[in-house]
């Protein structure tokens, strides 16, 4: 999983995190040759079958993320661009989601997006296939603060998958941290939707209680966490870092690492 031309820079960073024994879920990346297979009719059923055995040998149920080539670099960032499918159960659904995945990165809005960077080449995608944990709260990370640039931990979370924090679902809880990880700020957000795994596959969005919705959804214990997470990402990849994470009733995983980019001086 070295060469991010043919696997995308997602699943090479998850690959160095796991290397570096940081809390990434169990997975496999596909190389983007693979991907683009399950999509040209002619390598369809073999690509396909590709798929569904590679699937078969991890544990269900899956998130299927895309990891396209020349994405989450130091200049550019291709976040929230291309397709995630979660809670994926069956190998055929997976191989399935594989090519949506795949085919996302040729959507208009990807193609425009590519071109408003400079970005001229046609995409490659390849695809991290993951486990997908079940969250107790879930959200993002930035170990610098990505407006300001100020050297500190900015963290925003909200119940489930961190899917409602992505997708601007809710206002999230909003938490800044010293670089020691002690509490500068806390601003309390209005949680009052999830999104959660569906029984037999994908995900639904279910209301959350009011009194729960207005309840910070980290404590010390899990702040601590994060900041230790996030500097053992900035000593592995050398730089800061913007993490997505899931806290479950086990801990905290990793779920996706890549550079902040860091405001102009």
């Amino acid at each position: 999983m070295h060469d991010a031309e043919e696997y995308g820079g997602k699943a090479v960073a998850l690959g160095i995190a796991a290397r570096h024994s940081l809390p990434v879920p169990a997975g496999m990346a596909l190389p983007a040759e693979l991907v683009a297979g399950t999509m040209r009719d002619g390598d369809a059923p073999a690509a396909v079958e590709a798929v569904r055995a590679l699937a078969r040998a991890l544990p269900a149920p899956l998130a299927v993320r895309s990891s396209v080539v020349g994405e989450d670099g130091a200049r550019t960032s291709f976040a929230g661009q291309h397709l995630t499918v979660l809670n994926v159960t069956e190998p055929d659904a997976v191989a399935q989601a594989v090519a949506r995945v795949g085919a996302s990165a040729h959507s208009p809005s990807a193609l425009a997006y590519r071109r408003s960077w400079g970005v001229s080449r046609p995409p490659r995608c390849g695809v991290v296939l993951q486990h997908l944990v079940d969250p107790v709260a879930a959200g993002v990370l930035f170990s610098r603060h990505p407006v300001s640039g100020a050297d500190e931990l900015v963290v925003e979370a909200a119940w489930g998958l961190g899917t409602v924090v992505g997708e601007g679902l809710v206002v999230p809880d909003r938490f800044r941290l010293d670089p020691d990880g002690r509490l500068l700020d806390r601003v309390v957000g209005r949680k009052d939707r999830a999104v959660v795994a569906r029984p037999g596959g994908g995900t639904l969005v279910v209301e959350v209680a009011a009194e729960r919705a207005g309840r910070p959804c980290l404590g010390t214990a899990e702040l601590t966490a994060l900041a230790d997470l996030a500097r053992r990402c900035d000593e592995v990849f050398g730089g800061p870092s913007d993490v997505e994470w899931a806290w479950t009733p086990d801990g905290l995983s990793l779920l996706q690492r890549r550079p902040v980019r860091l405001p102009a001086r």
